[in-house]
């Protein structure tokens, strides 16, 4: 009998928080099973959300503050200090992030990560010793040569004249002036947690990997890839990068190419499982379980590329843990998940996406309380059925 769920799913893009996913999926475990004893670990991957459940793990608190949106207007924000008062967590996609640019301004071309950088200085004036930075959900494809202006540099064109704002503008990148970088940045540990899979340039890189995503044209994603090229080869030049591969190296293109200008800063470009799930003591909580369920927007072979439900299934097979994923969207891959015994989509029918988004919490219980009725209803078949009164054959001539 199933008496212990963990419920480990991360959030829903445009949709649902990783708060409200797990409120909804433990929603649905409740219709099926009343009497279980449910731990919700609610998941971040340094994505929408990473701040407020980084400083609620670990009794700090969140700062309010006004900063740069990404479509440059200012916006309300925050940033995190841990309960340990010496780390502070900025997460980009609270200042930068995808669901901060309306659809009609969806142009990665244009948007700014400067409020990363306003958020980073703020996270300064407080005198921690360590600035977590959170990778994931972003709107940005500008390399973090908008966090870095607001830090100080000045990114110069051939003439001389400071660049505008935003990832067009690298093509004309001819020199990078670092004398007025916050001289605190030599005294702090910068961290950004990140996929690392996501690159910088190449076939790979993430303009062409992400920039339709963000609402970029073929044309777009070409003109940004040059631009990330040039911005590569210029920090390492001008910021005495050199030994770091910031066109190639793992992580680099986090966050539209954050993780390579924070890496020309020294940054530490790490897995963002291993820097954000210690917090939570995941490992312990899995082990315990009877059952754990995970949960994402969508399900594909992107999913064993540092999706959280991966993550979560790893680690649960560790201690033998079974595994039951649900997906608002199933894609190519989705039965390819290892670690995964078994997965559903949460849709019941055919639906456009705007409803499924609008009923994404409903559609998540519903989905859970039908997916653990059938796995109870297979704990309770005999392991070799058969039809009573007939044999099965012994073999086929």
């Amino acid at each position: 009998m199933l008496t212990r769920v963990v419920v480990a799913p991360s959030g829903f893009k445009e949709s649902l928080s990783a708060q409200a996913a797990a409120d909804a999926i433990a929603d649905g475990v409740r219709r099926v099973l009343p009497d279980a004893e449910l731990d919700l670990i609610p998941l971040v991957d340094g994505g929408e959300g990473t701040a407020a459940t980084l400083a609620a793990a670990t009794s700090g608190r969140l700062v309010a503050l006004p900063a740069t949106g990404p479509v440059g207007e200012p916006i309300g924000t925050h940033f995190a200090l841990l309960g340990s008062r010496d780390t502070a967590v900025v997460e980009m996609a609270a200042v930068a992030g995808l669901s901060l640019v309306p659809r009609a301004l969806r142009d990665p071309g244009a948007t700014t990560t400067y409020g990363v950088g306003e958020l980073i200085r703020a996270a300064l004036d407080t005198g921690v010793r360590r600035v977590l930075i959170g990778c994931g959900d972003s709107g940005t494809s500008d390399g973090g040569a908008g966090a870095l202006q607001a830090l100080g540099a000045r990114l110069l064109d051939a003439d001389g004249f400071e660049l505008p704002r935003g990832g067009r503008e690298l093509t004309r990148l001819a020199r990078i002036d670092p004398s007025g970088l916050d001289p605190r940045l030599r005294d702090v540990e910068l961290l950004v947690a990140c996929n690392p899979y996501n690159v910088l340039c190449g076939e790979r890189g993430v303009a062409r990997v992400f920039g339709p995503q963000k609402g970029a044209t073929p044309a777009q994603v070409e003109h940004l890839s040059a631009g990330l090229e040039n911005w590569a080869y210029v920090l390492t030049r001008d910021l005495g990068a050199v030994g770091t591969d910031l066109h190639h190296g793992p992580g680099t293109g986090a966050s539209g190419g954050l993780g390579a200008g924070l890496a020309a800063l020294g940054a530490r470009l790490l897995p963002r499982f291993e820097v954000l799930l210690d917090h939570l003591d995941l490992d312990a909580r899995l082990a315990s379980a009877d059952l754990v369920v995970t949960a994402e927007g969508a399900m594909d072979r992107q999913t064993p590329r540092g999706k959280v439900p991966a993550e979560v299934a790893r680690r649960a097979k560790l201690s033998g843990r079974p595994v039951l994923a649900l997906a608002g969207t199933l894609g190519e891959g989705a039965h390819d998940v290892p670690g995964v015994d078994a997965f559903s989509g949460i849709l019941p029918a055919p639906m456009a996406l705007a409803e499924a988004l609008v009923r994404a919490s409903e559609l998540l219980t519903d989905a859970t309380e039908r997916a653990l009725r059938m796995i109870l209803l297979g704990s309770r078949l005999p392991a070799h059925a058969e039809v009573s009164g007939t044999q099965r054959p012994s073999s086929v001539r």
